[in-house]
C-alpha cells in the first residue's frame, strides 16, 4: 500500500553494467501524492528519463525501491504507429491493457475535442503538424486505464511557441480530467508553468538536490512567468541546479 502517495521512491541507485561501468542513479528518494504534478529537473545525462524506466517497470534498479500505483508512461518521442489512423492510435495503449475496443473508441470520440483533434479520426500520423502529434502520444496515454502518467520530455522537440501552447493545453486537460503526473523535463520554466513540486537532480549519477514546491496559483498564463513569486522560484530552480543552494532547498521546503 502507498497509503495516498501514487510514487514512491526511496534510495533508488542503478549502475548499468560495462565495460565501463555507468553509475546513473545515486539513492533518489522521491514522494508524488495522488493528483499532484511533479517535475523532474534536471541536466541532459542525469538520469530523470531511467527513473522513469524504473517506475514503468522497463528497468531494475541495482538497489532500493520504486513503487507507483498503475502508470501509463509516454516516451520521449512520440511513437506512434504509421500504419494506423489517429483514432486507431489513440485506442492503442487501452486495447493492450484489456479494454474491449467499442468502449475504447467511444471514450477517443469523447475525448478527441478536448484534445483538439475532432475531425482528424481517419488522418495518419505523417499528416499531422508537431502538436498535433503529441496530443495524439498524450491522447493515447491518457486512454489506458491508469491514473498516473510518466511524461517524459513531451514538448522537448518542439518550438518555444508550441511548446507554451502545449504547457497551456495539458493545465486545461488536467483540470478537466485530473491525473497524477511526474513530468521529466530539462526546462526551468516548464517545470514552474506545470507542476505543484519540483525536484532537482544533480548531474549523473542523478542524486536529488532540491525539491521546491510552487505556491503559485493556477491557471499559469503569460502574466505568471513576469510575476515576482515565479521570478523568485525560477532563480533559485537556477541555483539549485547550479549546486548553490541544494542544501537550503531542502531544508525549507
Amino acid at each position: 500500500m502507498l497509503d495516498g502517495r501514487a510514487i514512491d521512491v526511496r534510495g533508488v541507485s542503478l549502475t548499468y553494467a560495462g565495460p565501463p561501468p555507468v553509475h546513473a542513479l545515486d539513492g533518489v528518494d522521491i514522494e508524488v501524492a495522488r493528483g499532484e504534478f511533479v517535475a523532474l529537473l534536471g541536466p541532459s545525462g542525469c538520469g530523470k528519463s531511467t527513473l522513469l524506466r524504473i517506475l514503468a517497470d522497463l528497468v531494475r534498479p541495482t538497489s532500493g525501491e520504486a513503487r507507483a500505483d498503475g502508470v501509463a508512461y509516454m516516451p520521449q518521442r512520440d511513437l506512434l504507429l504509421p500504419w494506423r489512423r489517429v483514432l486507431g492510435n489513440a485506442v492503442f495503449a487501452a486495447e493492450l491493457a484489456g479494454v474491449p475496443p467499442d468502449e475504447a473508441k467511444r471514450r477517443a470520440r469523447a475525448l478527441l475535442p478536448r484534445f483538439g483533434l475532432e475531425g482528424f479520426e481517419q488522418a495518419w500520423p505523417a499528416q499531422l503538424s508537431g502538436g498535433m502529434r503529441q496530443r495524439l502520444a498524450l491522447l493515447r496515454t491518457f486512454l489506458a486505464p491508469r491514473e498516473t502518467l510518466l511524461l517524459d520530455e513531451p514538448f522537448g522537440a518542439l518550438d518555444a511557441i508550441t511548446r507554451r501552447q502545449m504547457q497551456r493545453w495539458l493545465q486545461d486537460v488536467l483540470a478537466l480530467e485530473p491525473r497524477t503526473v511526474l513530468l521529466v523535463t530539462h526546462d526551468v520554466e516548464e517545470a514552474l508553468n506545470l507542476a505543484d513540486t519540483v525536484y532537482v537532480m544533480s548531474p549523473r549519477p542523478g542524486r536529488i538536490v532540491a525539491r521546491i514546491p510552487v505556491a503559485i496559483g493556477r491557471p499559469r498564463d503569460a502574466a505568471t512567468v513576469t510575476s515576482p513569486g515565479f521570478i523568485a522560484l525560477k532563480a533559485r530552480l537556477l541555483a539549485a541546479l547550479d549546486g548553490d543552494a541544494a542544501h537550503d532547498a531542502l531544508s525549507s521546503s
